[in-house]
């Protein structure tokens, strides 16, 4: 076989000549390439053709300060954070108009760096247009875009004049501690339902949140309906009106109540609730608190759910808060039957002795209770329960309860821990919250304080209640305090901690001495 020759085809000894692609020669600089209908290499046609003239480098975007907003024309404002897919979309919207006139349609674009004072926010975009009898050419193109300062229709009626909201919520408990708040607390923090107020002042019994629109304040009350048992009214006043529009102008009022039932409340039910709930009782504990209560029997174990509409037709009060809590010390624990889950939650009835830590050396007053957390308490331990024995009850189901049935002397509630210090190496984010005087009085700041640091240690207790919220590492903890720390108080995993992310000038600091 010849070289350069192809072989036989086939076994049939023919000939086949090996197949070329055919090229031409540049019109314009006489170099080899493919053939196309304008006979130009590529470098040639884009020295020849610019695909992005007419469209616009340079162009301008108004952006709130204050909510983090960007103008979309005529008045609608969109929140995006920089270098999202929300700020490229409001970007490309304001070049898409100069593209289509052109015909030029766009295959890619990408955010390019710019300090963040500058003011500036640059794109690179892929532009491809149709040329010369079908040719289709690719090309970059840079666009800036300056960013204008402006406040949105709400943030500037909030700085000229704070009290011009057009809906609040006024958010109440009628309880004698703050906990439901703290805890509602995290939970708008974590779904950004209070990121819109544009304040959020502290009242009696409650928070107001102020919002700039009423729909603002209507998805936070629906919020609130999912994840606490709420009552709700709302009221409207007229502001002013034009009578040749007919345009009327109102500020809207959303009173939310929650029911008055906490976690780890005592409850004594009437013999009708009783009845209605399967026999259930008459003394139970509230064990957990969403859009329904649980209620559990701690002498039976058993849990029955009452939702908030179910509640306002028995409209019953707690006999006993955990501000009324006792401390005791077991003596013996005998456990009755197995450890069960219900609703995720563990329990295991058992028969212990206890007595009251504040009596304990100073008499012999010993009770023998049945309980629900045998799987917790051992001989040595400390409970916290509800001292029926000695207590001043005024609550009209209990004495029904006391004259009918034979009640516990005492109902412990959960197991108590050594206190521990105040420093954790992980923590909470806050509302921005204005305290009025009375919030700021002496004894009113340590009472919140207190509260506050028995919040933190029933999260500490409580996965499942952790895992409804952000908790973030704390950049002040120090590994040695660990030490003073008993090795059974339970202590939050790291794993379930998030990084804070905190800009500053101290990142600024480090990166010009790294320079």
């Amino acid at each position: 076989m010849l070289p350069g020759s192809a072989p036989a085809a086939g076994g049939t000894g023919m000939f086949v000549p090996a197949a070329t692609a055919g090229t031409v020669l540049c019109c314009m600089c006489g170099v080899s390439m493919q053939p196309n209908p304008a006979n130009m290499c590529a470098r040639c046609l884009r020295a020849r053709v610019d695909i992005t003239e007419g469209v616009p480098r340079h162009a301008a975007v108004v952006y709130c300060p204050d909510c983090s907003s960007y103008l979309q024309p005529p008045r609608s404002w969109l929140r995006a954070t920089p270098e999202s897919p929300e700020l490229m979309q409001i970007l490309l919207r304001r070049i898409n108009r100069p593209l289509a006139r052109l015909r030029v349609s766009l295959s890619g674009a990408e955010f390019v760096f710019s300090e963040p004072h500058s003011k500036r926010l640059r794109l690179k975009l892929r532009l491809r247009r149709e040329v010369l009898h079908g040719i289709v050419l690719e090309q970059t193109h840079p666009v800036e875009f300056v960013v204008h300062d402006r406040l949105c229709d709400s943030c500037s009626r909030a700085q000229a004049n704070p009290d011009q909201w057009v809906a609040v919520v006024q958010l109440r408990q009628h309880v004698p501690h703050r906990r439901t708040f703290l805890y509602l607390e995290q939970l708008l923090l974590k779904h950004g339902q209070a990121s819109l107020a544009i304040r959020v002042a502290a009242a009696p019994g409650g928070l107001d949140f102020f919002f700039g629109s009423r729909s603002h304040a209507a998805r936070l009350v629906d919020f609130l309906a999912t994840v606490a048992p709420i009552q709700t009214s709302t009221a409207k006043q007229l502001v002013s009106h034009d009578t040749k529009s007919s345009v009327y102008n109102y500020k809207y009022t959303f009173s939310v109540e929650i029911c008055p039932i906490c976690r780890e409340d005592l409850i004594a039910l009437g013999p009708q609730a009783s009845r209605d709930m399967g026999g259930l009782g008459p003394l139970v504990l509230c064990v957990k608190v969403t859009n329904a209560i649980a209620l559990l029997d701690p002498l039976t174990l058993r849990v029955h759910h009452l939702e908030e509409k179910k509640y306002r037709v028995y409209n019953f009060k707690a006999a006993l808060t955990s501000k009324q809590l006792v401390e005791y010390i077991v003596l013996d624990i005998e456990q009755e039957s197995p450890e069960i889950s219900i609703d995720g939650s563990r329990y295991q009835l058992a028969y212990a002795q206890v007595a009251r830590v504040s009596d304990f050396g100073k008499n012999d007053t010993i009770f023998t209770v049945r309980t629900h957390l045998g799987h917790l308490l051992n001989p040595g331990d400390h409970a916290l329960g509800y001292d029926l024995y000695g207590a001043n009850l005024n609550d009209d189901d209990m004495d029904k309860a006391m004259t009918r049935y034979s009640l516990p002397e005492v109902v412990l509630v959960k197991k108590s821990y050594e206190k521990r210090p105040r420093t954790r190496r992980w923590k909470l984010k806050r509302l921005l919250v204005e305290e009025d005087a009375a919030n700021k009085a002496k004894g009113e700041e340590e009472k919140r304080l207190d509260e506050y640091e028995a919040f933190l240690r029933d999260l500490e207790l409580d996965p499942e209640m952790r895992f409804k919220m952000d908790l973030y590492k704390n950049e002040d903890y120090r590994s040695e305090m660990a030490s003073t720390v008993g090795d059974d108080i339970p202590t939050v995993p790291i794993e379930e901690l998030i990084e804070d992310l905190t800009l500053g000038d101290d990142e600024e600091d480090e990166g010009e001495e790294a320079v």
